[in-house]
């Protein structure tokens, strides 16, 4: 069935949750939330991959704990398929290493279950404005985390800013790169900014040489 035409300025969403009632009422609550869109809602990461191409959504809002294939092998394929999708947790665990797995393969924000409905409307609505939602306690887990010891160099990028310096590698413009992540050139240009800084390059040529002696591209 084709999906619905978006309307300007619509968040389209896609749920992956194995539990039928939470799934519904995932569906119902974001249905109704003005600028929203949901094109899609699945029980399982074999069904979400199949409805990305056709659905197209903006964010795809998932669960760890699914059938078969698990939710952080999800992300990293979803990402492959579409690597201008966000991607934002939300599941039960508050384990460190799901946490930083999840993270790892390209998740956006990470929502413990438990959260109120305004709470994940909100962390959605800041994802749209470019920030990072995650749930006060993994919050507090990830400062602590890298407060302890020093980050590793794999999560010394964001997943956004290893995208646009891969769009750089491969010759794409500003405009080429924010068709194909869904954002603006002023916001790749300030992920270049960020990215720069980050690993302490001079140019566009000296990030891409460093990005890829840390694996990052």
């Amino acid at each position: 069935m084709t999906p619905p035409a978006p309307q300007r300025g619509e968040l389209r969403l896609l749920i992956v949750e194995d539990d039928q009632l939470l799934r519904e009422n995932l569906r119902l609550l974001l249905s109704g939330e003005a600028g929203m869109q949901v094109v899609a809602a699945c029980a399982s990461a074999e069904d979400a991959l199949a409805l990305l191409e056709p659905t197209r959504p903006d964010v795809m809002l998932s669960d760890l704990g699914l059938p078969a294939m698990t939710g952080v092998e999800l992300i990293r394929k979803a990402r492959e398929v579409l690597p201008g999708l966000d991607i934002v947790v939300l599941t039960v665990s508050e384990d460190r290493e799901a946490v930083f797995a999840a993270l790892k393969a390209g998740a956006a924000g990470y929502i413990v279950k438990g959260a109120t409905p305004r709470e994940l409307v909100e962390a959605l609505d800041a994802l749209r404005a470019g920030g990072a939602p995650m749930s006060p306690k993994i919050a507090r887990l990830v400062v602590k985390t890298f407060h302890d010891t020093p980050p590793p160099e794999e999560f010394l990028l964001s997943a956004k800013e290893r995208a646009v310096l891969s769009g750089i590698q491969e010759g794409c413009s500003y405009k080429e790169i924010a068709a194909s992540l869904n954002i603006s050139p002023h916001t790749v240009h300030s992920h270049i900014k960020h990215i720069y800084e980050k690993l302490q390059a001079t140019d566009k040529r000296d990030a891409i040489a460093k990005a890829r002696r840390k694996g990052l591209i």
